[in-house]
C-alpha cells in the first residue's frame, strides 16, 4: 500500500483511540497494524461471565504469555492473558474502568514526566469517556467510550458495603473515578455499551471511523521491525499471510502493542541494552539501558467462602471494592497499597472450591515493589519474549498479602455477612500463622494482567528512561511509544483506564509537535 502519516502498531486499548483522534483531530492519514484477527467474534460483545471467561485460553484473541518459573512463587509460571486482536485486552477483559489515584501521576510528574501530573491527565480522563453519574468537573459525557453502572446491588455487595465501614472506611458507593479513590467502597463501573453488550476500544473509537478513507485497518498483520534510516524511523516490516511485507509512515511510528510486544520490537529493531542485542546478533541503533526493565504488575489473591444460601448471579466478575492502606506506605503521598475485588461467587484454586453457592474477597496488590524484566528469547520476530516479573521478590509485597488476608477475614467476619456466611473455603480457617498465610499466598498468588513500565518515561536527561514525556524514544526520531509500558510506576487499581489515556495524550503531543 501507498506511504501513510503515521503508523500505529497494536489496535489496543491505547492504539484504538490514538489512530481516531490522529485521523479525526489531525486530518493524518493512518495505517493501524494489528497482530491478531478483526473483532467479529461474538464472545467479545457479550457481556456474560461465560463468553467473557471462554478466551481467556490460549486462541486467537489471546497472545497466552506465561513467565519462567517465579522464585516468589515456589517456581511456577504464571499465565498472562493478554488481549490479541482489535480492541487488545479491552475486548477481553472483565469490562471494569478504573482511573487510578490522582497520586498516581503526580508521582509520575515528579519522577520527570512532566506534563502527566493529575490535572494534566483528567482531561483526557474526559474527553474518552461517557458516563451518566459523577460530577461534572471529573466526568466526561460525550466521548465514544461507554461507562455504565450496574442496574442493582447484590445481596453479598450491599453487605461488602456495610462491612467496610469496619475498617474506617469514609466514603460508601461515592464516585471512586471522580474526586476520591481511596477509603470509598464502591460498585465497579464498566465498560460496555449497554448491560448486555462490551464497549472495547475497537467498539468505542474504530467502528465510528472505519469508512473514512484516511484510515487503513490491517488486521492478522504481526509486525516484525521498525524501519530504520539514518536515525530515524521511517516505516514498518510486518508478516501477513506467511508474506514479508513493509509500509513507510511520512510522519512518525508509534508503537502501542503493550508492555510486553513493545519493548520487543524496540529489541528487535535495535533499539535496548546493547550487550543484550549483540547477544543475539542484532545490531545496535540506540543503547537504552531502561528497555524491557522496570515491569510491573497487580498479583491477586482469593479468600472465598460458602454461603448460606444460592446467591444473586452476579452483574461482574467483581461487582464491590475498596482501596486501602496497609500501612506499608505513607498514605499522605501515596496511592492505596491495597485493592479489593469483590463477588458472590466462589473465586478459588479448583482445590478449594466445593460447587456451592460462595462469595470471595480479593485482595490485590495495588502498588508492587518487585520489578522484573521483557528479554529476547531470539532474534525471531515470531518468538514471544521472555517475560519474567520477579512477582513477590520483594517481601514487602507478601506483607501486603498477610494484610490483605487478614482484613478480608474481617471484612467477611462482619456481621453483615452473618446472613450468608457458612465457612472460608480458601485459604481456611486452620491456615491462621503468618507461615502459614505466607505459603498460601506463594502458592496461589495470581496476576490480574496488567503488565506495565518496561518502556519507562522520564525526562529527557534520563538516561534509564526509553522515552521523554513526549513519548518520543530516544536515539531515535519519528519514533514514540504510546500505551501501558510507559507507564513509570503502575496505577493505584486496574490499567485499562490510564493506557486509554495515554493514547488520547499522546494523540495531542503528536499533533502538536510534527
Amino acid at each position: 500500500m501507498s506511504d501513510v502519516d503515521f503508523i500505529v502498531v497494536g489496535a489496543g486499548a491505547a492504539g484504538s483511540v490514538l489512530a481516531n483522534r490522529l485521523v479525526t483531530l489531525g486530518g493524518a492519514k493512518v495505517a493501524l497494524l494489528e497482530a491478531g484477527p478483526d473483532d467479529t467474534l461474538p464472545a467479545i460483545h457479550a457481556t456474560d461471565i461465560g463468553s467473557m471467561t471462554s478466551m481467556w485460553g490460549p486462541g486467537e484473541q489471546n497472545w497466552a504469555f506465561q513467565t519462567v518459573p517465579q522464585s516468589g512463587m515456589g517456581g511456577r509460571k504464571v499465565d498472562i492473558a493478554q488481549g490479541r486482536g482489535l480492541g487488545g485486552g479491552t475486548a477481553i477483559n472483565a469490562m471494569m474502568y478504573v482511573r487510578g489515584n490522582a497520586r498516581d501521576f503526580d508521582t509520575w510528574a515528579e519522577m520527570g514526566a512532566e506534563g502527566w501530573s493529575y490535572k494534566d491527565v483528567l482531561p483526557y480522563f474526559k474527553r474518552s469517556e461517557s458516563y451518566g453519574g459523577g460530577d461534572d468537573a471529573y466526568r466526561g459525557r460525550k466521548g465514544d467510550l461507554k461507562v455504565i453502572d450496574m442496574d442493582k446491588k447484590s445481596e453479598a455487595a450491599a453487605a461488602f458495603m456495610e462491612a467496610a465501614r469496619s475498617l474506617g472506611v469514609s466514603k460508601v458507593e461515592s464516585d471512586f473515578n471522580g474526586a476520591q479513590q481511596e477509603e470509598n467502597a464502591f460498585l465497579y463501573q464498566s465498560t460496555r455499551v449497554n448491560k448486555d453488550r462490551r464497549c472495547s476500544t475497537a467498539t468505542a473509537f474504530l467502528d465510528p471511523i472505519k469508512t473514512d478513507d484516511r484510515l487503513t485497518i490491517l488486521t492478522n498483520a504481526q509486525v516484525t521491525r521498525v524501519l530504520i534510516e539514518n536515525g530515524r524511523a521511517v516505516g514498518v516490516e510486518y508478516m501477513s499471510g506467511g508474506k514479508t511485507k513493509s509500509i513507510r509512515a511520512k510522519r512518525e511510528v508509534i508503537l502501542t502493542a503493550g508492555a510486553f510486544l513493545s519493548p520487543h520490537l524496540l529489541m528487535l529493531s535495535g533499539i535496548g541494552p546493547a550487550a543484550h542485542l549483540k547477544e543475539h546478533g542484532i545490531a545496535v541503533v540506540s543503547d537504552l539501558a531502561g528497555v524491557g526493565q522496570n515491569l510491573q504488575d497487580h498479583l491477586l489473591l482469593s479468600v472465598t467462602y460458602r454461603a448460606s444460601h444460592d446467591m444473586d448471579p452476579p452483574q461482574l466478575l467483581s461487582e464491590a471494592g475498596l482501596f486501602h492502606y496497609t500501612g506499608t506506605f505513607d498514605r499522605k503521598t501515596t496511592s492505596p497499597d491495597l485493592q479489593f475485588f469483590f463477588g458472590p461467587i466462589q473465586f478459588a484454586d479448583p482445590q478449594y472450591m466445593d460447587g456451592g453457592p460462595g462469595f470471595t474477597l480479593v485482595p490485590i496488590i495495588a502498588q508492587p515493589r518487585s520489578r522484573g524484566t521483557v528479554t529476547l528469547g531470539s532474534a525471531d520476530p515470531m518468538q514471544k519474549p521472555i517475560v519474567d516479573p520477579k512477582y513477590l521478590t520483594d517481601s514487602r509485597d507478601v506483607e501486603v498479602f498477610v494484610k490483605g488476608v487478614a482484613l478480608a477475614r474481617q471484612l467477611a467476619g462482619n456481621t453483615a455477612f452473618d446472613a450468608m456466611r457458612e465457612r472460608e473455603l480458601a485459604p481456611g480457617a486452620a491456615v491462621t500463622s503468618h507461615a502459614a498465610v505466607e505459603a498460601y499466598v506463594r502458592a496461589s498468588a495470581s496476576t490480574v494482567w496488567h503488565p506495565v513500565g518496561t518502556c519507562r518515561m522520564g525526562a529527557m536527561n534520563d538516561p534509564t528512561a526509553v522515552v521523554d514525556p513526549q513519548l518520543r524514544v530516544r536515539g531515535v526520531t519519528g519514533l514514540r511509544v504510546a500505551d501501558a509500558s510507559v507507564m513509570p510506576t503502575i496505577t493505584s487499581g486496574n490499567t485499562n483506564a490510564a493506557t486509554i489515556m495515554i493514547g488520547d495524550k499522546a494523540a495531542d503531543l503528536i499533533l502538536n509537535q510534527s
